[in-house]
């Protein structure tokens, strides 16, 4: 593949709301891929997701009407940018953990749908209360509904079968599994627009590669411990399906910001309620709902903490794009990455020597250095 390329910040963050996964496009003036961040791209280095991973330049531009983020200037805006940026990394670890926490209640998981439309309209909420004119972060714009339809599904498939990875995976492996946005994204566009890496991103995204596909397999092994946390093939199928589903939707982002001429707050403000309005249909024929009288009062605070999360990340996600760079946005979604997949070992029972850990360094080892490597190769087409 030439070199002439599209790179988009790996996705890390919880896949529940998608404002994040704009971020990383949005941050490098370009959309591609992010997370979330959902939302995206053409070719890999966004978030978050990147989460945000997500998240970029792939194949999709930022309207003209985008701002270019401002640099901190000044010791208060400095603060500033740190403070937001801690803020979305808690908030990110809390709501994957948070989310983990719900669905490992069998009355709750699989009551998906009705779960991803309450954060919908979550995410609708909060944009709404950051468009109105006492904050004005943002100004809405309306498209037509028939055009977003298909984004709106697209939204609602990345959204909903992350979540089912989750609810039948482990943390490590789910987090792990969510690398594979990088590659998956850059093929897409690779196939759909020619748009190409540098070749030593490409070799960066081998290792990358493999070890997912290690961490997928010891992670899915039986364990004759009962204590010991594992994968279930649900679990990678829905992982798998959840990559494609969100590349898909972060290519088609990128085709949408040019088309309908928005910005990420402006496109997800039309999608969320559209895609929550949706769902209400499915709903019926499909979740399987608790009786709810019977669901204990620590699942419903668990509810709202994710519904808040979601609040923060969206709200923290806006400070981040227009205040820092793409070298702070890359290190904070390595952070979250590694801060989550380190959590969620740690509460697995597995042991230090686990096979899979060889897997977990070889993953996060390959998507830091090809984020090291389009950094740099970002920072040489800038000079010339």
């Amino acid at each position: 593949m030439a070199e002439r390329s599209i790179d988009r910040a790996p996705s890390t963050s919880s896949s529940v709301t998608e404002a994040e996964a704009y971020d990383e496009n949005e941050k490098h003036g370009t959309l591609s891929e992010t997370e979330g961040g959902f939302v995206k791209l053409k070719s890999p280095e966004d978030l978050e997701f990147g989460d945000g991973d997500n998240d970029d330049e792939r194949a999709e531009m930022l309207p003209a009407e985008h701002e270019k983020p401002a640099q901190p200037t000044s010791e208060a805006s400095v603060r500033s940018s740190f403070i937001w940026m801690v803020v979305n990394t808690l908030a990110t670890i809390g709501i994957v953990f948070t989310n983990k926490a719900i669905f490992s209640d069998p009355t709750l998981k699989l009551a998906q749908l009705t779960f991803a439309a309450f954060h919908f309209f979550i995410t609708w909420l909060t944009l709404f209360t950051l468009s109105r004119p006492r904050f004005a972060m943002f100004t809405p714009r309306r498209a037509a509904i028939k055009e977003i339809i298909p984004l709106a599904v697209a939204m609602s498939l990345n959204v909903i079968l992350p979540n089912l990875s989750l609810a039948f995976s482990t943390v490590t492996f789910y987090q792990v599994a969510r690398i594979l946005l990088t590659p998956m994204v850059a093929l897409m566009n690779y196939v759909l627009y020619k748009s190409t890496l540098p070749r030593n991103a490409i070799y960066a995204l081998i290792p990358a590669c493999i070890g997912v596909a290690m961490v997928s397999y010891y992670d899915s092994l039986p364990s004759a411990d009962a204590s010991v946390k594992t994968t279930s093939s649900l679990g990678v199928i829905f992982a798998f399906s959840g990559i494609f589903a969100s590349s898909l939707y972060t290519v088609w982002i990128s085709s949408y910001h040019k088309k309908l001429q928005m910005n990420s707050m402006q496109l997800l403000f039309n999608q969320a309620p559209l895609a929550s309005f949706m769902l209400l249909y499915v709903i019926p024929f499909v979740d399987t709902f608790p009786v709810w009288t019977e669901v204990p009062i620590n699942r419903w605070v668990m509810i709202m903490m994710s519904g808040m999360f979601a609040c923060i990340i969206n709200m923290s996600q806006f400070f981040i794009i227009a205040q820092t760079g793409p070298v702070s946005s890359t290190v904070v979604g390595h952070v979250k990455t590694c801060s989550i997949v380190a959590l969620g070992w740690l509460t697995s029972g597995r042991a230090v020597g686990d096979k899979s850990v060889i897997g977990v360094f070889v993953a996060v080892g390959g998507i830091i250095l090809y984020s090291i490597v389009m950094l740099k190769h970002k920072a040489q087409q800038s000079k010339s």
